[in-house]
């Protein structure tokens, strides 16, 4: 299986600062058997991106899409739209959840959107740290989990990434703290069981989970190692190219 290195860029990098960051990425980056990098500029970025990235590299996503494929939704970008420019987008992001108010429902929807227009989602799950505080982590990750894969078949799972965010861990979070492996490999083998009890032990084993949440370079070799991970979803370490690219170094080498 593959090891994924997702840069999730936020709301950050202007369009020319998003190219000439990709342009030194590209430099820096050699092709990589078995791990994939995928970066995820601002929505305005894709396009001109799209254009210039080496797809052989690396592959863009999206951080987020609308559910309907056309319409009168103002403001709103369709999968249907960004097929052809990225491989991947963001689904279900604490950000989206807990800022914007994205329920189940939505991302649900979201989910097959994306697979109806042949982008791969990474839906992320994941919860605060009040849940777990109150035991209730294993509820949560279950019903965000079934939750946004209402919609997609046993045979269509295999087109799907899911990534495990605690918001607790997440950096930009106020109290937030790093998530220790043991606590990652909880939590990733109970996405594995969810998965099998509702999909079965093949389609469970074979989904790739990643792990998002204070990744950067002193941390990431430990994450990659926790049984299960099959990656990392990154966020404030993506920006900046020394961390970034080192990540991947790190990737490149557990992997082999």
């Amino acid at each position: 299986m593959k090891t994924y290195i997702v840069g999730n860029w936020k709301l950050n990098f202007t369009v020319g600062e998003s190219s000439i960051y990709l342009h030194k990425l590209l430099k820096k980056v050699p092709i990589i058997r078995d791990v994939e990098v995928v970066v995820a500029p601002t929505a305005l970025a894709l396009q001109p991106l799209s254009l210039q990235i080496d797809r052989h590299k690396m592959k863009l996503a999206a951080q987020n899409a609308f559910y309907r494929d056309y319409g009168a939704f103002t403001g709103e970008i369709s999968f249907e739209q960004l097929r052809g420019l990225v491989d991947y987008c963001i689904i279900g992001h604490s950000e989206r959840r807990h800022i914007l108010g994205e329920d189940d429902k939505m991302i649900q929807k979201k989910v097959a959107a994306a697979i109806r227009n042949k982008i791969t989602p990474i839906l992320c799950i994941g919860e605060t740290e009040s849940e777990r505080s109150f035991g209730e982590t294993a509820d949560v990750i279950r019903d965000q989990l079934i939750g946004g894969l209402t919609d997609v078949s046993e045979e269509d799972l295999g087109k799907v990434i899911i990534a495990y965010e605690p918001v607790w861990a997440i950096s930009s979070t106020k109290a937030s703290k790093p998530a220790t492996p043991d606590e990652i490999a909880e939590v990733v083998k109970l996405i594995r069981e969810t998965l099998k009890e509702t999909y079965g032990a093949k389609v469970a084993e074979e989904t790739p989970v990643l792990f998002g949440g204070s990744v950067n370079p002193s941390n990431a070799g430990a994450y990659l190692t926790v049984p299960g991970v099959n990656g990392l979803l990154v966020g404030g370490a993506s920006l900046i190219l020394g961390e970034f690219t080192d990540i991947i170094d790190i990737a490149k080498r557990v992997k082999s």
